[in-house]
């Protein structure tokens, strides 16, 4: 990090800061506080939807992703475009022409104030754990960069999205939001092009994507039927469905957003574009880690990424054994140059026999890197239990700082915190909102003056944001960041959508049933998660959603006709 790093990292932060508290502090009602008066036009809509779920986690942890796994986990993202258009259709209009403030005020009118209640609970437990996560991501970055203490970033990220959200509410959220993505995505394109930049100069872009194709990092389809495989076709378009019709159509950090629309229309058409942008910006994204990938077929790379656990096991009784695995991963790079460079010779010959045998060739030595890799996580482990082993969110990171250029290093650290500032943000205002109108508000004072609501909405606010810090500050990684939140929202959202839908689609059902199926619903897939996906993985987590959907229905259906006939027998 040079001085011109520094002045692009800390003018673009404060810049969104500063605007975002200027532009937006003149809320005098509710109403301008929670839905931005109701003014968002269409792109200003689609903009806030897609930076709400584009946290730092996506650009962080995505290319790692795609480094080591490569394309598929796309199918992750089948499921939004069907998602959106039962959203324009049915969601949107209700929402609209009952005036809620809040997705949840709608399951008051149409069962009863506990269902009501525990929707709105569910969904801060589970947006409150995310929040925590948004915070914590950026602080790993940080920290590998100036080695300062996880707690202090987080405290400071963390700080820095409360001021302006709890000054400025919704409009705030809205207004940085533009800017965030324009240094979003300029970020992006940037990384994307400096890579191709840096590979050897007989790699065109085709020849990278047949270097990747031989690595088996182009497999975006996969059909198989097994459960156990995390991101196929079906569950993407099945789990993956549900999960983006609880996301957008009832978690209020997406609702709120396009609740602030100027109309239906302008609603519908902000849904829309994001509907249409997202499948591709996210394979845009993992595009970038594929050429990450390709990069490093050509220069060296760390046998792990993750700085912290190479100097952890590096000053433990392991360092010996773990220096030896060194320098066979350096042996293996080598070798892995020569051949990747001999099958882009071959490429251009066309001969079919010798590009097989070079691409078994890369294989057999990619899969022996991978093992060494393992072996490496195996050894850091027994050195240090506490340290994270897995490196995929430290992947991209570590090509940043290492491979570009004075300036872009800022930008491309600004590019993830602007991301984590932005989905906060959304998170703080919905958290807020929700504290505020579902449960203060209905429960405990509905009869005081607006701007009594005013306040408590910004307090509430501040206590989420500080709730989040305290939770990044207790966070630990799991897997990779973007599957922990996705984890987390598929052990909840199935539930909550499963009621929602039934409010919607089945109207015999009454809220008593449904609030007693919530509450076992939940109760089963705690139990699913940790029985069979947390403990050996035999169901993917996105079959969380459809299981929790399902059940919740099924169960609400059943109570309601057991209700009925005691009723008809005590008649």
């Amino acid at each position: 990090m040079e001085i011109i790093d520094w002045i692009i990292l800390y003018t673009t932060l404060l810049f969104i800061v500063v605007y975002g508290t200027w532009k937006t502090k003149r809320n005098t009602t509710v109403k301008d506080y929670i839905l931005g008066n109701k003014e968002a036009k269409w792109w200003t809509v689609g903009l806030s939807v897609m930076a709400t779920q584009a946290s730092a986690i996506t650009f962080l942890s995505t290319p790692g992703q795609a480094f080591h796994d490569g394309m598929g986990f796309v199918q992750f993202y089948f499921g939004l475009p069907l998602a959106i258009i039962v959203i324009c259709i049915v969601f949107i209009p209700v929402y609209d022409k009952l005036k809620v403030y809040t997705a949840y005020e709608f399951l008051e009118q149409r069962f009863d104030l506990k269902t009501r209640s525990l929707t709105a609970i569910l969904f801060l437990v589970q947006r409150g754990l995310a929040a925590g996560i948004t915070i914590y991501a950026p602080s790993i970055i940080l920290s590998a960069v100036l080695g300062w203490d996880l707690k202090t970033l987080n405290i400071i990220i963390g700080s820095l999205v409360i001021v302006y959200t709890v000054i400025g509410g919704t409009k705030a959220v809205n207004v940085t939001q533009k800017q965030q993505m324009f240094v979003i995505m300029s970020g992006m394109f940037v990384a994307f092009f400096l890579i191709l930049h840096y590979l050897p100069d007989d790699l065109t872009f085709s020849k990278a994507m047949k270097v990747a194709g031989a690595n088996e990092k182009l497999n975006i389809l996969n059909f198989s039927l097994d459960t156990q495989s995390r991101y196929t076709f079906w569950s993407g378009i099945t789990g993956g469905f549900f999960l983006m019709l609880s996301y957008f159509g009832t978690d209020q950090s997406q609702v709120q957003r396009y609740l602030s629309g100027k109309s239906v229309r302008e609603s519908q058409l902000g849904l829309i574009f994001n509907g249409l942008l997202k499948v591709p910006m996210q394979f845009f994204i993992l595009l970038v880690g594929v050429m990450v990938f390709v990069f490093y077929q050509y220069h060296s790379s760390p046998l792990n990424f993750n700085p912290a656990a190479t100097e952890a096991v590096l000053n433990s009784s392991y360092a010996d054994e773990y220096r030896q695995l060194e320098k066979e991963h350096q042996a293996l790079e080598t070798e892995k140059k020569m051949a990747q460079e001999y099958y882009s010779g071959v490429l251009n010959i066309k001969d079919y026999q010798l590009t097989m045998g070079a691409k078994r060739k890369i294989q057999h030595i990619n899969n022996q890197e991978r093992e060494n890799r393992s072996k490496a996580r195996e050894i850091i482990e027994k050195a240090n239990p506490d340290i994270e082993t897995n490196d995929k969110d430290y992947v991209f990171i570590h090509f940043i700082l290492n491979n570009l250029p004075t300036g872009f290093i800022g930008l491309l650290l600004a590019v993830i915190l602007s991301a984590a500032m932005s989905s906060t943000a959304s998170e703080l205002n919905a958290l807020g909102t929700i504290t505020t109108i579902d449960l203060y508000k209905r429960s405990h004072a509905n009869e005081k003056e607006d701007s009594h609501y005013l306040s408590a909405s910004k307090w509430f606010t501040l206590l989420w944001g500080l709730i989040a810090i305290m939770f990044a500050n207790f966070g630990s990684l799991l897997d990779n960041l973007i599957q922990l939140v996705n984890i987390i929202g598929s052990v909840f959202y199935g539930n909550v959508l499963g009621i929602f839908l039934l409010a919607f689609f089945f109207r015999f059902v009454r809220g008593n049933a449904v609030f007693w199926a919530a509450v076992i619903t939940q109760i089963v897939i705690f139990f699913i998660y940790y029985s069979f996906v947390y403990t050996d993985e035999r169901i993917g987590y996105l079959w969380l959603n459809f299981i929790g959907c399902s059940l919740v229905m099924a169960i609400a259906m059943i109570f309601e006709m057991l209700q009925r006939s005691v009723r008809v027998r005590n008649t």
